[in-house]
């Protein structure tokens, strides 16, 4: 009677990726990575150092302090978690649109 359900994930998918944009986890790219996470329905987090970070909440990203080369791991936990990771792994590798000198549209 007392007791409480612990739910339970069955399954969990996560992708390492490397921060290789010139300024790390800065403002614009935690925005982008939030805003991205934000559109799925899983429960995202990403990971640095032991630290982890709530996907859809920039603050929590930017809190990571990751700098540029940094290994992250992205793991999410959901209906749609392997559509979500790899989304966020992409814009990752893609630089957030840095690597061009402006964002793309």
């Amino acid at each position: 009677c007392g007791r409480r359900r612990v739910r339970t994930h069955r399954t969990m998918y996560a992708r390492r990726v490397r921060l290789d944009n010139a300024t790390g986890l800065h403002v614009r790219p935690a925005t982008l990575l939030m805003e991205t996470a934000s559109r799925y329905r899983a429960t995202i987090e990403v990971l640095h150092e032991n630290n982890a970070a709530d996907a859809k909440s920039a603050i929590s990203l930017m809190l990571l302090e990751a700098p540029s080369g940094a290994e992250l791991l992205i793991q999410a936990t959901g209906e749609d978690e392997v559509v979500a990771v790899d989304a966020l792994v992409h814009l990752v590798q893609r630089q957030f649109g840095e690597d061009n000198g402006r964002q793309e549209s």
